[in-house]
Formats: structure tokens, sequence, C-alpha cells
């Protein structure tokens, strides 16, 4: 399995003077997702949790609705030049009767790193696709538990700690418990990691629950929430308007600009409790 981090030689130019030292980088290694033998995806990932990563892909983009829709998965055979197994390459079998991935699903290019291409035709998709509607969860989301994720998740991001250079994801409950954390240099890999353990450990839908991000909330990632229903996303940084838009319409609690005490809630403001009277 490849590295998390990787140590390099840096130049450190500060106003004490200039220096060499290591220093400690994010690993980022591509990862070929492949369903029955043929090549679906292939993505910028931190090395680690693949497994997870590649069923929340699957998930997120309609292939799968249940851990029971895999039959197996495997590291293929992918050699470097001294011959030894990069464990860059992922073979997942579908359970017999499960449909394999329609056209639209299949990605022949390189998923970036930032990534997030998408528009209308995407979300009409993603209305029509999801099997595990938001607005169906019922759950209220105090605000004050909602104002402790960013510092837990930063907590949590181990890391982030040595190289300052990954996304984080963390899903919890409505009582603020962490129940799984995730980093990735790409936000979505992240994201996929966490909702892959989701249902790799039967939490799919994932009622209940919040997905804390650590960037912006992007079109894609309220999509891959919506896809396992999570209820409630919430974020550091600024959401898109499709994204806003997708929360609205599909009864999901978006926030954006979660730090500190204060947050701005642009969709499904009716779950947050203990906002006062003006929050309506």
């Amino acid at each position: 399995m490849g590295r998390v981090t990787v140590r390099r030689p840096v130049v450190r130019v500060r106003e004490q003077g200039v220096s060499r030292r290591p220093d400690a980088l994010a690993a980022e290694e591509p990862l070929e997702i492949r369903v029955d033998g043929k090549s679906l995806a292939v993505t910028m990932r931190t090395p680690g949790h693949d497994v997870e990563l590649a069923h929340g892909f699957l998930l997120t983009e309609g292939v799968i609705t249940s851990v029971d829709d895999i039959a197996t998965a495997r590291y293929c055979d992918s050699l470097d030049d001294a011959g030894r197994n990069t464990y860059n390459v992922l073979d997942l079998a579908l359970a017999p009767g499960v449909a394999p991935p329609d056209d639209s699903v299949e990605r022949r290019f390189y998923t970036t790193s930032s990534c997030g291409v998408c528009g209308k035709a995407s979300l009409d998709a993603v209305r029509t696709r999801t099997v595990f509607s938001p607005a169906d969860d019922p759950v209220e989301i105090p605000a004050e538990v909602l104002f402790t994720l960013p510092d837990a998740l930063r907590a949590a991001q181990k890391v982030f700690d040595s190289t300052g250079g990954l996304h984080g994801a963390g899903l919890f409950t409505a009582d603020g418990a962490l129940l799984c954390v995730r980093e990735d240099v790409g936000r979505h890999n992240a994201v996929d990691k966490v909702l892959g353990h989701a249902l790799l450990s039967g939490a799919v839908p994932a009622t209940g629950t919040v997905l804390m991000v650590s960037g912006r909330a992007s079109f894609e990632l309220t999509q891959k929430a919506v896809m396992a229903g999570v209820p409630a996303l919430a974020a550091v940084s600024a959401p898109s308007s499709l994204a806003a838009e997708m929360a609205e319409d599909t009864g999901m609690t978006l926030i954006g600009f979660l730090r500190g005490r204060s947050m701005n809630i642009y969709a499904g403001a009716s779950r947050v409790t203990g906002l006062g009277a003006d929050a309506g």
C-alpha cells in the first residue's frame, strides 16, 4: 500500500534566514476503479481506505445501493519498475443480478483532486436516481452541536497536522458523536471514503447524521450526500448555487461558513433547533 505522506527536501526561507530540511507532503497517487474487469474511473487520491473509496464512489454514482451489491473487491497486479505491486488498481465484482454501470457513469478520464464539472443534466439525474431521500429524515440538529463540528473534524485530521495539505470529511450523529473521519488530497475522495465506510458498516441510508467537510460545499459533494441519504451537509466555506438548489429540491439541510458560533443555512433551516424566533 502506498504511503499517506512522503518526505521531500525543501529550502525554507524565513526572516531568520535560509535552511534546508525534509518536509512531509501528502501522498497523491492514481487509483483506477474497475467493475467486473472494466475500467470505470481513475481518481487521484491519497492511498488508504481504497475499498471504502470505491464503494462510496459506486454508491454516490448510483451503481449500487447496498453493500450486498458487491461480491468481491480486490487489487489487481499493477507493477512498478521494480516489479512491486503499486496497489493502484482495484477491481470490484458486482453480485449476481446487479446491473452494470450505464454509459453515463463511465468516466474515461482523470478526475482531478479539485474536480466538480457538472450542470443541470447532472442535477436532473440525481433527482431521479437517488433512492434515499433526505426529505424523509425527521432528524433535528441543535445549533450548539453544529458549532462544535469544525473543531471536532479538525482535531481528528491526524495527517493534516504533518502535511497541511489534506481535505477532511467527517460523519457525525445529530448529537455530535463522530462516526467516521477520512482525509484525502481530493475533497470528493474524502467524502467517498466516509460514505463507503458507512455503506460497509450497514449505515446507509445515513439517517440522523451530519456530513462535515473542511472546504466548500460543491455540487458534487452535495450530490454524494444526497445519494447516501445524508440529511445535513455542513462546510466551513461557501456552497455553490447549484449545491444550494439541489439541497432545497431534495430536502437536505445545507450549511456553509460554519465557523466559531456563526453559520449560514442555505436550505432546510427547519431541521436546526435553538436558533430563536427569527430563524423562520
